[in-house]
C-alpha cells in the first residue's frame, strides 16, 4: 500500500492528489478492478494475447520511427 508523508503545512487536498497518484502508479485500482469478477482462462488468455499485440505493435512502430 502506498504511503505519503505530509510535510509542514501542506493541504489536505495535495496530499491526497499526491496519494492518489501513487496508487495508479503501483496499479492498485486496476488489479482491483481485474479481481472484482472471475474471468474464464480462455477469456484471460484471450485478453493476454491481444495486450501482447498491441505492445508489438507499438513497439515496431517505434523502431520503424527511429530507423528511418
Amino acid at each position: 500500500m502506498p504511503k505519503v508523508v505530509g510535510r509542514d503545512n501542506e493541504p489536505f487536498d495535495i496530499l491526497l492528489k499526491r496519494f492518489k497518484k501513487r496508487c495508479e502508479k503501483a496499479a492498485i485500482l486496476s488489479d482491483i478492478k481485474k479481481n472484482q469478477y472471475f474471468e474464464k482462462p480462455s477469456v484471460q488468455k484471450r485478453r493476454e494475447e491481444n495486450v501482447a499485440k498491441r505492445k508489438m505493435v507499438k513497439a515496431m512502430r517505434k523502431l520503424n520511427r527511429f530507423n528511418k
